[in-house]
């Protein structure tokens, strides 16, 4: 089992490039193993909700957890990295001879995380902002950013849309490359395949505009000014939202910013979510979150911030966003078992 319409088929494996992806199984046995390939990443492994063992850029190649009871388990690998160099791959899992796999139903929740940085995880297992490349990789765990801390409140699967740098209309410093609504529909950053899109969440939590807004104009971009830059971005984010809801017409849309840049971003997508609204469009809030301490590397939010960022929409989606809100029974399997 995956996160729904970001990895390719290809043989027995899956390819993928979007981070949070997670593969899961059910099996009754004493012993199962999972086979990966080439490529840096970090693997969690957890069985039947505890944690097993970290993988730091493991050899491609069979990993076989064993001395279990011989009874029902499950097995999850959640990839708490970002691939934006390219593709990695996940061979499936592989059961001993007289294992069974009975299914594993989807969970009843299902939340999206659309972003930037903020949202991939971005250096959180850090404590000093000052970081190597290297370092930034070494201490990003998605898996501890905000969308999986709600998902798992709510008991929810989830799938994380989102690439570091790159913005709404505007990457980075006006770097090169998609905008993320632009690399959205694809299965990966390459833009050649389209979703085949089985995925229907309920909510669709969207934080994007620190990459628009973060650094000034440079000679060449194409708005010649900041509130050009500004307006362009409020039609494009609304435009985004627009399509966002168009796909998935049931699907409460939740916008968040941070009050950073003396209130620009939260400012500016607040107005794009004004647009909609003045559309007649119901299902959709907006949060601002302030007296976060960016202690993360490169000044992004550490993990103190991301369980307040979880915290904050979680009161919101506890308000508006219906019942499926509500937290599972504590007897019940959650998305980390």
């Amino acid at each position: 089992m995956h996160t729904g319409s970001r990895v390719l088929r290809d043989g027995a494996g899956y390819v993928y490039q979007w981070p949070g992806l997670y593969f899961e199984t059910a099996f009754h046995g004493q012993a199962i193993a999972f086979a990966i390939g080439p490529g840096e990443v970090i693997l969690h492994v957890r069985v039947d909700g505890e944690p097993v063992a970290t993988l730091a850029s493991p050899a491609p190649g069979v990993y076989r957890v064993d001395g279990l009871a011989d009874a029902p388990h499950t097995v999850r690998i959640d990839i708490a990295t970002e691939h934006q160099a390219g593709p990695k791959r996940f061979d499936g899992f592989l059961l001993p001879p007289g294992s069974r796999a009975p299914s594993l139903p989807r969970r009843e929740a299902r939340i999206e995380f659309v972003g930037d940085s903020h949202t991939v995880g971005y250096g959180n297992l850090s404590a000093t902002r000052d970081c190597s490349e290297a370092e930034v990789w070494q201490r990003t765990d998605n898996t501890r950013a905000f969308g999986p801390l709600l998902a798992r409140h709510y008991g929810a699967d989830y799938r994380i849309s989102a690439i570091s740098g790159r913005g709404v209309v505007r990457n980075y410093a006006g770097g090169a490359g998609r905008t993320l609504p632009q690399a959205w529909p694809y299965v990966l950053l390459d833009g050649d395949a389209v979703a085949d899109d089985d995925w229907d969440p309920q909510a669709i939590v969207v934080a994007l505009g620190t990459n628009d807004f973060s650094t000034p104009l440079h000679p060449g971009e194409r708005w010649p000014d900041a509130e050009a830059l500004r307006a362009d971005f409020i039609a494009r984010y609304a435009g985004f939202l627009r399509a966002l809801r168009a796909r998935h017409p049931h699907a409460y849309l939740l916008v968040w910013a941070t009050a950073l840049h003396e209130g620009r971003i939260s400012a500016a997508a607040q107005a794009a979510v004004a647009e909609l609204r003045d559309s007649g469009e119901t299902r959709i809030g907006f949060v601002e979150v302030d007296g976060l301490d960016m202690g993360g590397c490169h000044f992004h939010p550490s993990l103190a911030d991301h369980a307040r960022i979880a915290s904050l929409l979680m009161a919101h989606l506890d308000a508006h966003a219906g019942p499926w809100t509500a937290v599972p029974d504590p007897g019940s399997s959650g998305p980390d078992r």
